[in-house]
C-alpha cells in the first residue's frame, strides 16, 4: 500500500469522479484507475462501485477512508516536522565572543562548519555584561566568557581551560627563562585591565602575585593588545599576561612570551544559554565548543 495510492483514493472519494479526481491530481484518468485497481487487489476487496454514471465506495471504501484521511495527515506532519528541522539547521546561531580566543575560536570554527552545513555562525563581540544580557534576552543563542558566574536566567556550560602566559621585554633577563616562576615579576609593574572591565582576570592574576608571596605593583593600564604589546617592547619595563592560544598568534617584536609557573594561572571559559533544549543549530555550536577544548 502505497501513500500515493491513499492520495489517489481520497481524491476519488471525495470527488466521486475520476475524471474531476484526476484534474485535482494533475494525472491522467488511467493512471488513477490503474493504482486503484491494484490497491484493490493488494487489500482484496473493491473500494468503489463504479457505472456509467455512478461511482460510490463500497464498504470497504467506507472502512477505509478514515484510514486514509489519517495517514495523508500524518504524512504531512511527517513533512511539517523535517522542513522545520530542516529551517532550524538553516537558522544563523549568533554568539557572543571575547578577546583573546585565539586558536580556539579557529578551531570552533572549523568544528562547526564540519558539524552542520545548513546553519551559519555570527559572531558578536562587546561587554560580558552586554552579551549576557542578550543571551538572557534571546538576542544572542549563547555567549563565550571567562571565569565563573552565576546567573538564574542562564546556564553555564564548562568548557576548556587555557593558561596565561607572561608578555615580558625581550631585553629583560626574565626573558631568556623558558618558564618564568611567578614570584620573580614582583618588581616589575604589571599593566593589567581594571577590575570593572575584567574581574575575573584581574582577580585571577591578583591572587597567583600573593600565593607567590607579594602584592603586584601597578603599571599602566591594560589598553588593546597592540598598545600595551608595543609599551612593553619598547617602554619602560613592564609585564601582562595573554591566554595561551591568543599569545601563540601574536609575535610581537620586543617582546617574547613566556609560561608562568608556581602558581600557574588556568582560567575556564563557559558558554552561557539559555535554559532548556537547545535547538539543532545551537546543539551543533555546544559541541563544536567541546571539540575546540579538546587537547
Amino acid at each position: 500500500m502505497e501513500i500515493r495510492q491513499l492520495r489517489y483514493f481520497l481524491t476519488v472519494a471525495e470527488e466521486l469522479h475520476f475524471g474531476r479526481a484526476a484534474e485535482r491530481l494533475h494525472i491522467v484518468q488511467s493512471a488513477v484507475s490503474q493504482q486503484l485497481r491494484r490497491l484493490e487487489r493488494e487489500l482484496g476487496a473493491e473500494l468503489f462501485a463504479r457505472s456509467t454514471r455512478v461511482v460510490r465506495l463500497t464498504e470497504a471504501g467506507d472502512r477505509l477512508l478514515p484510514y486514509a484521511r489519517e495517514m495523508l495527515a500524518l504524512q504531512a506532519r511527517a513533512r511539517e516536522a523535517i522542513d522545520e528541522l530542516r529551517a532550524e539547521q538553516a537558522a544563523t546561531v549568533r554568539l557572543g565572543t571575547s578577546s583573546g580566543l585565539g586558536e580556539r575560536l579557529d578551531a570552533l570554527l572549523a568544528a562547526f562548519a564540519r558539524l552542520t552545513d545548513q546553519a551559519q555562525l555570527e559572531l558578536l563581540t562587546g561587554t560580558t555584561e552586554e552579551r549576557l544580557a542578550k543571551v538572557r534576552a534571546g538576542d544572542l543563542d549563547a555567549t563565550l566568557l571567562r571565569g565563573e558566574r552565576t546567573d538564574a536566567g542562564l546556564t553555564f556550560l564548562p568548557l576548556w581551560q587555557d593558561a596565561l602566559m607572561a608578555a615580558l621585554p625581550a631585553r629583560h633577563e626574565l626573558a631568556a627563562q623558558e618558564v618564568v616562576e611567578m614570584s620573580g615579576l614582583a618588581g616589575l609593574p604589571l599593566r593589567l585591565s581594571p577590575h570593572s572591565r575584567n574581574p575575573a582576570l584581574h582577580d585571577l592574576i591578583v591572587h597567583c602575585c600573593r600565593e607567590a608571596g607579594y602584592d603586584p605593583v601597578w603599571g599602566p593600564e591594560f589598553t588593546n593588545a597592540q598598545d600595551t604589546l608595543a609599551a612593553i617592547g619598547y617602554g619602560r619595563p613592564s609585564w601582562t599576561v595573554f591566554y595561551a592560544p591568543h599569545a601563540d598568534q601574536l609575535p610581537v617584536p620586543g617582546v617574547v612570551f613566556r609560561p608562568l609557573a608556581n602558581p600557574t594561572p588556568l582560567m575556564r571559559t563557559y558558554l552561557a544559554v539559555r535554559p532548556g533544549p537547545p535547538r539543532p543549530g545551537l546543539r551543533a555550536l555546544i559541541e563544536a565548543c567541546h571539540e575546540a577544548g579538546a587537547d
